[in-house]
This record gives C-alpha cells, structure tokens and sequence, in this order.
C-alpha cells in the first residue's frame, strides 16, 4: 500500500511539475514567435549525414526538440524524414554534396537497403557522396559502399568477413531453475520456441536459417560489387577467406579508396568543390530549413505505420496495438479525401488474436479503398499475417518475411516455488479444468490435447487465410509455410509478395491502385502524441529507476533479463517468430 501512495504522489507532483514546465514553455515561445531566426542555406554546402543513431520509420514528432524533457525516441531518425531531406537536397542547387558517416548500422537490412536506394536517387541528380568513418561494421558498409568515395583512416578498420545468425538458448536455465517449459507449436520450422525446449538448433532451423542469410548477404554482395565496380566473386573470396584485417587491406582489395583522416577527407571535398571554405550543414538543421510542404488538397495515400511486437489493447510506442491499429484504419477508411491506404509493417509478429483483429479491419477497408503491404526489416508471422490480405505487397530483397506458423507457450513453475523459494500454493475450483493454464501445476495429457488442438486450429485458419489473401490454394501456402522464414526476394519467387520495392514504391501503386494522380501522403501517427506521452513518462519515472538499477546490477548480464522478462507476454497463442540478430 505505502508503494502505491508513493507512486500515486510521485504521478502528481510530475503532473504538477510539467504543468508548470509547460506554462514556462509556452510563454517563451509564445514570447518569441514572430522572433525566430530561419535558417539560411548557404551557396556550396554539404549536407551532413551522420547515421550513428537508432533509425525508426518515422521520427518522432515532439515539438521541444532537443530539450531535456524529449522522448529517447527524438533521438533517432526516421526513414521517412531522411527520403524527404535527400530528396529535397537532390533538388536544392546549394547543396552540392552529401558528407556521410556511420561507423555501426542501429538497423537492419531491410532498412538499410531502403536508404541505399534513398541514396541512389539522390546520386541521379549528378551530386557526389563522401563517405568517412573511423571504423566500418558490415552493416555500416554495406550502406557506405554507396558513395562516390569512401575513406578510413589509416588506423581504421572494416568488418568484411560474412553474416552470422545466434540464436541463445535457455533451456539449461530453466532446468537449473526447475522450471518446465510447455511447449505446442505447428510448423516444422517454427523456431520461436526452440530456446525454451533445445539446447542447440534444429535441423530445420538450420536449414532455414541458413538459407535465408545465404539469400540476404548475396544481396548484399551483389549492391557492393556495383557500386564498388568491383566482382561480385572477388568480394565473396575477399569475405569468405576474411583478407581484411585492416584499413591498408580494406584499400588494398577496393573496399575503400583511400585512407584518410577526417580533415584531410575535408580538404579533398573542398577541392572536388573548388571552394576555399566547406559550408556543412547538420542533418536536423536542414531538416528544419524545408518548407512546409505544399499539401494537394483532396486526394490522399494514408501511410499507416506499425511497428514493433503485434499486442492486444493500444501497446507502447514500440508496439503494434490491435486497438490502435484498428482505429487508424477505420479512420483512413470512413476519411473521403483518402483514397489509398499503404500500410508500413516492421513487426516480428506477437499475439495472434490481436494479428487476427487488426486482419478483419484490413479486410473490411480493402472493400472500400485499396490497401497496400510495404514490408520493412521484418514482416514476420504476425506481421505476415497482417500484410496477406492486402490488395498488393511490396517488400526489400532483404526484408525477412514468411514464418506462417503458430505456438503456445506456459511455464511450470511449481518446482521452482517449492524446490527453490519455499513457496507452496493450494485453492480450490468448481470444475476440473478451471485452473487450466495455472502456473503451479502439470498440465494433463487430455489438457495438452486439447491446448495442441487450438494451436493447430488457428494454424489451419492462418493457412486459410493467406491462401484466400494471395489467390492460391491451401495445398500451395503449405509448402510455403510450417513455420518458414524467407527474405523478399526467396518471398517474392515463393508467391508470398507480389513486388520488389520500398515504401516510395508501395505509395505510388496505392495511388495507382485509386486512379489518381495527383495526391498528398499522409502519415498516420504512430504514437499517442509527445504530450500523453510525456505524462506516462512521468507515472513510469519509478519503473525507470527500477530498470537503470538493474541495468547497473546485472551488467553485462542485463540483456538476458530483458530477454527473459518477455517470456512472460509470450505465454498463450502466439504468431511469432525467434528475435533475429543477425552479424
């Protein structure tokens, strides 16, 4: 109880203090408007594109910017926001270069070879691309290969040695811990639940597993090899026998073209500008200097974007909640200067109740306006489950999508709260399955039946599904399915996606699909809104102590916490697949 008050006083003197906080806010800015400096864009610059932060699909709105008050997810930047600034810089004649620099990718492939392709538009306009960084991960490379010139120092270093895939086990944990996992799963490849039951991969996860890296790293190679104008199979020997130990080697076999300190890559670009002064300007800070972009009136393409684990109720920021994607597709669909709806899915999958719930509004709105699928990183499961009932689906080579399969997880604990904490329970039930699903006691063969038959009856319903979503029959989604994952571009010869491209490319079929020509995009938020999530902040600020805590206590050890911490909301029916890392 005294926890409870405590939090309860906490949430108000935050609320107070915020009010107060925004009071203050307010009449500063309303005490500065008219005030406010615009930013100039001087003749000859070069737009900085430092990527050395987490990358979204869409920035996150806050109107304080950098104030200390703003969310961590003001930090990172969209992919939305970064096509709209190359583009325009594209077009800007004060822009006479990009200068970019990433030393570690905070994404994954299929992002990353979207910003490729934003790149390789912005390069049609005749402008160059330097690239820099003291230090190059794979995934950092990859995006890098894309400039006109590319330097490291001479101390440097460059990752070029091939993808890894890990996945870690528990199994030994939980059985130190006298934990037994309940396992029901359907789909041979259905791997989510193998770290809970295995102690190492099985064949079939082997088997997918290593095709589908196999298929995303040849993608990667053939990108590299065009823009380096360098072999496809020289750089796969080069990867293969590991030849890059270091920047001479990495300039040695055209990984790069030079080694170069970061004033000296500046002079170079002085140079190739014939200018005695390098004007830079700072990715946000151009970002502020766009116009306000010229809305068309009337026809619209609605981008819905969801992103994260599929949950039931509203979810976090970095969730996909039934209720929330429910209400944006209703309201995209009864708004009649929407035409088109393109729905943007980064998601690994989760719940497949709520994957379920947010297919029906899907195909309820396909009846009155089309919806397009444009598959980011991951479309996975859950978030397959969402995309096949679109009218189209587009998806990146390097997107990993498929995973049609299902499983059940419980936990039994009752070992673990005798054996290990002393803790014993006892109740009592007015039918004999009452407390099925109970922590503290062994599943029955009847109930395991039973839980196994409901697993397999909405696998049954998701094959259905996906066969009626893509005009093919169930016998053909089967031999796609049990559980499989694939990237896009296995998807795409599998029938599982209908074409090869980003989210540019699925809003202008979307607005294809309505007959119209000329239209204004518009993204639907992805949040709640900064001032609501503000206040959470605020009634959150205990469990955030508690959490830095942890992460200080446990160390390295954290991560595994955070990992083991999910298992809970992963018990019951589920449309997932494993968390993928991939190296």
């Amino acid at each position: 109880m005294g926890k409870f008050l405590g939090r309860v006083f906490a949430v108000l003197v935050g609320l107070f203090l915020f009010t107060i906080l925004f009071i203050v806010i307010g009449l500063s800015i309303v005490g500065s408007s008219g005030e406010t400096e615009s930013i100039e864009i001087k003749e000859n610059t070069v737009l900085k594109l430092d990527l050395n932060r987490p990358i979204y699909e869409k920035s996150y709105d806050n109107p304080f910017g950098n104030l200390p008050i703003s969310s961590s997810r003001a930090n990172g930047y969209g992919l939305v926001n970064i096509r709209t600034v190359l583009e325009n810089a594209a077009k800007n004649e004060k822009i006479k270069a990009i200068y970019l620099k990433i030393n570690i990718a905070h994404t994954d492939y299929g992002s990353l070879q979207e910003l490729r392709g934003d790149l390789l538009a912005f390069k049609k306009s005749g402008k160059k691309i330097y690239a820099f960084s003291e230090y190059f991960s794979e995934g950092a490379y990859y995006l890098a290969s894309v400039a006109d010139k590319l330097y490291l120092p001479n101390t440097g270093y460059l990752e070029f040695n091939g993808l890894s895939y890990n996945v870690t086990f528990f199994k030994g944990t939980l059985d130190k811990l006298d934990i037994k996992a309940e396992i029901f799963k359907a789909g041979n490849y259905k791997s989510a639940v193998e770290p809970f039951f295995l102690e190492e991969m099985s064949a079939a996860n082997k088997e997918q597993s290593l095709s589908f890296i196999t298929s995303l790293y040849s993608k990667i190679i053939s990108d590299i090899a065009i823009s380096r104008k360098v072999d496809e199979a020289k750089l796969k020997h080069i990867s293969d026998s590991m030849l890059v130990h270091n920047a001479y080697d990495a300039k040695r076999y055209g990984l790069v073209d030079d080694l170069l300190y970061r004033d000296q890559v500046e002079e170079v670009i002085k140079n190739d500008l014939k200018v005695e002064r390098l004007n830079v300007v700072g990715f946000d800070k151009y970002e502020k200097s766009l116009p306000e972009e010229d809305k068309i009136k009337g026809s619209k393409v609605a981008v819905i974007i969801a992103s994260g684990e599929i949950v039931m109720g509203r979810g976090k920021d970095d969730e996909i909640g039934a209720n929330k994607v429910v209400e944006q597709l209703k309201k995209a669909r009864e708004d009649a200067d929407v035409k088109s709806i393109v729905l943007r899915i980064n998601s690994p999958g989760g719940s497949s109740l709520a994957s379920d719930l947010i297919w029906r509004e899907i195909v309820i709105t396909k009846q009155k306006k089309p919806v397009v699928a444009s598959m980011s990183d991951l479309a996975a499961s859950g978030g397959y489950y969402m995309a096949m009932p679109c009218n189209y689906i587009f998806a990146q080579s390097n997107t990993i999508t498929g995973s049609i399969g299902v499983f059940g997880m419980w936990f039994n604990v009752k070992k673990f709260f005798n054996n290990k904490l002393g803790i014993t329970t006892d109740g009592v039930k007015t039918g004999v399955f009452s407390d099925l699903g109970s922590p503290s006691r062994e599943l029955t063969d009847f109930e395991r039946k039973v839980i196994q038959a409901e697993v397999d009856s909405t696998y049954k319903d998701f094959v259905t599904k996906a066969a009626v979503g893509r005009k093919k029959t169930i016998e053909e989604i089967e031999k796609v399915a049990s559980g499989r994952v694939w990237t896009g571009s296995q998807a795409m010869e599998k029938g599982l996606i209908d074409k090869l491209g980003g989210l540019s490319d699925a809003i202008k079929y979307a607005a294809q699909l309505a007959n119209i020509k000329e239209y204004s995009v518009a993204y639907i938020p992805d949040s709640d809104g900064f001032i609501k999530d503000l206040i959470k902040s605020f009634s959150d600020e205990g469990e955030n102590e508690v959490e830095e805590k942890m992460k200080k206590d446990l160390g390295e050890l954290y991560p595994y916490f955070v990992y083991l911490q999910k298992i809970k909301s992963r018990e019951g029916m589920q449309a997932r697949m494993l968390d993928i890392t991939i190296k």
